[in-house]
């Protein structure tokens, strides 16, 4: 085989192919089709398909474009190593995971950024008295919520239950709902939103 012929002598047709590969993979499992993708990355559709049939070579900030839409570095996106990795950190002061944060309310991000939507997992601190009121979600939709400290009255449709340090929730999500500080402390706890 010639050196032409041979990929890993290709540095630059092996970043292609595994662009191609890692984007379709991840719009899969994020069931993006590719007009969602262009409209979430502001890289044409065209441009996207080319991509993924390997018969485009993207520059850097068409790249950087597509990684961002996915919430992963352009590194993640292009690393041949990154896709064997076991390990998948979210850094406690990694700015990215932070959802909301005021005066009341702080909800940080526990899921890596780029994994499958069917399910996401954040750490929740409310002040007393204050409330995360939330509309009905997908069909299907439910709630684990497991309070560290303080406490919380939380309410699915018609129904409302006290929950104290170390107590856990299942709850239907899928009808408005809201988690409630209650009493004097801080509220410290921990949810599970899942996606059928």
């Amino acid at each position: 085989m010639s050196d032409a012929q041979n990929p890993h002598n290709d540095p630059i047709g092996a970043t292609n192919q595994i662009l191609c590969d890692r984007m379709s993979r991840l719009r899969k499992s994020n069931k993006l089709t590719l007009d969602q993708l262009a409209s979430i990355s502001g890289v044409s559709r065209s441009m996207l398909s080319q991509i993924e049939r390997g018969s485009a070579n993207p520059t850097l900030a068409v790249t950087a474009r597509i990684a961002q839409a996915f919430g992963i570095s352009v590194g993640e996106l292009v690393d041949p190593d990154w896709a064997g990795s076991q390990i998948d950190v979210v850094r406690g002061d990694d700015p990215n995971a932070l959802f909301r944060e005021d005066g009341e309310c702080r909800i940080r991000t526990l899921s890596p950024l780029h994994m499958e939507k069917n399910i996401e997992f954040y750490e929740i601190r409310l002040q007393p008295g204050a409330n995360i009121a939330s509309a009905p979600h997908f069909a299907g939709t439910k709630e684990l919520l497991t309070v560290s400290s303080g406490a919380a009255m939380v309410q699915s449709g018609a129904n409302e239950h006290l929950l104290n340090a170390q107590d856990s929730a299942l709850y239907r999500a899928d009808v408005s709902h809201t988690i409630t500080c209650v009493g004097d402390a801080p509220l410290t706890c921990y949810l599970v939103v899942t996606y059928e």
